[in-house]
């Protein structure tokens, strides 16, 4: 490693950060791509079914079977689809999941490096104004088909955002005021002390509202209203196929994998375990991938939970949709603002 300690800190950095991006990238898309596998298996269990089982052992080899499909299918743009909106779309809801991942700290230290790709000190602001745009593509994909399903999903998609991106804002006021810091690595410490500083007991009021609000800008059931099959015929990705389909089904998979990312951070305290020295950052290579190990495993049991809840509970209805956002979640986001800082403001006197 002296050679790295020779180069000037701008090539270190350069490199460095490189190495991290690419192994972030290949872990998210590794996970994606066998989170689908885990999905059908875990529906084929509850349906008393077998699932995958044809590719490779246990069905292990099933995705790299699908993105071969996904790639080798003939690539079809109808004529009646709004083209330039129509090939953009699948783009865009792909990306803000690849940007959310560099600000989550997914390991203390590696060898002396932050296992962080941008340490922001506003990360959560970041956070949220990145996530946000992932509904432009779906909105986009749902004008361009120019046909009435997809415009609904778009519709919907676009009203649903709304409704739950202020609840998911609100759920998270309260961890900050008690962290007293936006930095999402500073939550963590902040949690490092013992299992009763995580935040999950701490502030469980907000973690159920970030969690039904993190349900609901993931479209996943119960509040997959802009795909709603048996409503909408898969809402705005009907006029998709290929590679573009493809895309759509990785953005969801994703955003699932970095919201699960998150949540771990704020609630369920990220990389550190309150016991056998592990809730302190790493001074060595052991320590640092057993903080990695950690944290990757609490996100693995969320994203499995998110699955399970799609094949067990049932979609809500429209209005129940917009009632649960408007008139349960944001006033009892408020509440818990407001109950927070009068608690804190007693505390400190």
């Amino acid at each position: 490693m002296d050679w790295i300690n020779q180069l000037s800190p701008l090539w270190q950095f350069t490199l460095i950060s490189s190495v991290k991006i690419l192994c972030v990238f290949s872990v998210l898309m590794f996970i994606v791509a066998y989170a689908v596998w885990v999905e059908r298996k875990v529906a084929a269990a509850i349906q008393d079914r077998i699932g995958p089982n044809r590719v490779g052992i246990f069905g292990l080899l099933q995705p790299l079977a699908d993105a071969g499909k996904a790639f080798l299918k003939e690539d079809f743009t109808p004529d009646h689809v709004r083209k330039a909106y129509y090939w953009l779309a699948p783009a865009i809801v792909m990306t803000p999941s690849l940007l959310t991942v560099a600000i989550i700290p997914f390991g203390s230290y590696l060898g002396g490096e932050k296992m962080v790709i941008a340490d922001l000190s506003v990360g959560v602001l970041y956070t949220f104004g990145i996530v946000s745009l992932g509904v432009y593509g779906i909105v986009l994909a749902g004008y361009a088909a120019n046909s009435k399903y997809p415009f609904l999903g778009g519709i919907r998609a676009s009203s649903q955002m709304i409704s739950y991106e202020i609840a998911m804002g609100l759920s998270v006021v309260p961890v900050f005021l008690m962290v007293g810091d936006l930095n999402l690595t500073a939550v963590v410490q902040y949690q490092a002390g013992s299992l009763f500083d995580w935040l999950i007991f701490k502030q469980p009021l907000a973690f159920a509202i970030f969690v039904a609000a993190m349900f609901a800008e993931m479209n996943r059931l119960p509040f997959d209203l802009p795909e709603a099959e048996q409503e909408l015929a898969g809402g705005y990705n009907v006029e998709y196929s290929s590679i573009k389909f493809a895309l759509f089904f990785m953005g969801e998979y994703a955003a699932m994998t970095v919201g699960s990312a998150l949540l771990v951070t704020l609630c369920l305290g990220g990389w550190s375990l309150p016991f056998a020295g592990l809730d302190q950052p790493a001074s060595t290579w052991l320590g640092g991938f057993l903080h990695i190990g950690i944290f990757l495993a609490k996100m693995l049991f969320v994203e499995f939970t998110i699955i399970w809840v799609r094949w067990m509970w049932p979609r809500f209805r429209y209005d129940q949709l917009m009632n649960l956002g408007w008139r349960r979640l944001v006033p009892l986001g408020l509440a818990n603002i407001v109950v927070t800082a009068v608690v804190l403001w007693a505390l400190a006197k």
